[in-house]
């Protein structure tokens, strides 16, 4: 099994692995250059060396080429800075071609074999002009791509409605899967604007105690179901899922709280 270590190429981006074999003595936050299907790219170590099975990984498994020398870092900072300038013009040529996008993010690779820029807009862009024009200014090979409004958020940044950084944009690394059912899980109420985050999709981290509420609510019964305990009878019409209790409304219509 080859040793390999998680390396990110952008602050809580994707975690990507790559071998480490041939490379002694590295270790977390060391700074390194590595082999990729779009060229050379800096990067940072993110997690320790470990064995791994390449099946577990889902794709061939490239390999660190080095660790970054200070010419590197170099290199990496005038690459971080001309990216940003390409991120201006290509927003000034999108306006003159009158193209209904809003570039948001731009980067080279670190061999400067390909200008990425990302991209969101409400449909498809024919970027081919823009692309061409691109091209001519930079000499090299361009790729326009589109994201949606999560990845927007995620490059962007900004502040939820807890009052502090998205979390997209701080420490998670994929898109998990969000539903309404976990919102109705949580007996949250279905309105938009609280449900939803920044990007207009329904908040990330609906997910994290989504998992707790299922298991807390077992044995529970369901808003409207009859209850008759105690002396009590009546139909539930309220739970409180920490404190497990319930609200019934009794026949005479008079509400009592009850531990369950």
């Amino acid at each position: 099994m080859p040793k390999v270590v998680g390396v990110n190429f952008k602050k809580n981006e994707k975690l990507y692995y790559f071998s480490c074999d041939e490379i002694k003595n590295i270790t977390v936050n060391v700074e390194v250059i590595v082999d990729t299907e779009r060229g050379e790219q800096f990067g940072i170590v993110s997690t320790s060396p470990r064995l791994i099975d390449e099946s577990d990984l889902g794709m061939p498994l490239k390999k660190i080429i080095r660790i970054a020398t200070d010419a590197d870092k170099r290199r990496n900072q005038k690459n971080i800075k001309d990216a940003n300038n390409a991120l201006l013009e290509a927003r000034k040529l999108a306006v003159q071609l009158k193209l209904p996008m809003r570039i948001i993010d731009a980067s080279f690779t670190f061999d400067r074999n390909q200008l990425l820029f990302q991209f969101v807009a409400d449909d498809r862009v024919d970027f081919r002009e823009l692309a061409k024009k691109l091209a001519q200014i930079y000499k090299t090979r361009i790729e326009l791509r589109q994201i949606g409004v999560r990845d927007k958020a995620k490059v962007v940044g900004g502040i939820g409605p807890c009052g502090r950084f998205l979390c997209c944009s701080t420490f998670l690394t994929d898109f998990n899967s969000v539903s309404i059912n976990m919102a109705k899980n949580q007996m949250l109420a279905l309105n938009p604007t609280k449900i939803n985050g920044v990007c207009g999709r329904l908040l990330c981290c609906l997910n994290y105690e989504d998992e707790v509420y299922t298991e807390m609510k077992k044995g529970l019964p369901n808003i409207g179901q009859a209850y008759k305990n105690d002396g009590i009878e009546g139909k539930v019409v309220s739970l409180n899922i920490i404190k497990k209790t319930a609200l019934i409304e009794t026949k005479n219509k008079t509400l009592v709280e009850v531990d369950l």
